[in-house]
């Protein structure tokens, strides 16, 4: 079986796992920028990770767009963010960010990255300084949005090789 391991990494914790998948299954490592769905079609089992940015998976079109094109292979998405991982959250991602035809040709996993002001770029520095000010304006602030705002400052890094075992048990069964 080929495999092929695709990512679109904003601060890196995307890229941390497409690597480790791609080591541990001695796939192929493309950056999302770097591949065509052409390319993608040689290729049995084609893995997907992005960061999640509001719910939305970064780059994810690339998949859905071409899924009719790829409906033979075995599709497997992830997404990465800095929440930990909840049941209702991940069925909120999955429903946003497939229809539930798409959700039957595909398996998706949520991973726990991180956050790291400093590696944003200019606009979504802008995104997280509203996003900290909305924070700051609340009376009561859940434990997602402490650490949330402890974060500006302290990066934070939930990333571990473990984390990946579901995906790579999923792909060699």
């Amino acid at each position: 079986m080929k495999t092929i391991v695709v990512f679109k990494s904003k601060s890196g914790f995307v890229k941390k796992y497409a690597t480790w998948i791609a080591e541990e299954l001695e796939a192929d490592l493309l950056e999302y920028s770097k591949v065509t769905i052409k390319e993608l079609e040689s290729y049995d089992t084609i893995i997907y990770g992005g960061g999640l940015y509001t719910v939305g998976i970064n780059g994810i079109k690339l998949i859905t767009k071409n899924l009719n094109r790829l409906k033979d292979k075995r599709i497997v998405v992830f997404a990465s963010g800095a929440t930990p991982p909840r049941k209702d959250d991940i069925e909120k991602v999955k429903n946003k960010n497939f229809t539930k035809e798409q959700q039957k040709q595909l398996q998706f996993f949520y991973l726990r990255g991180g956050f790291d002001y400093k590696k944003l770029n200019l606009g979504d520095k802008l995104l997280m300084k509203i996003l900290k000010w909305k924070l700051k304006m609340k009376k009561t602030l859940m434990p997602d949005e402490r650490g949330m705002l402890a974060s500006y400052t302290v990066p934070v890094d939930f990333t571990k090789k473990k984390n990946i075992e579901e995906i790579i048990l999923y792909v060699n069964s």
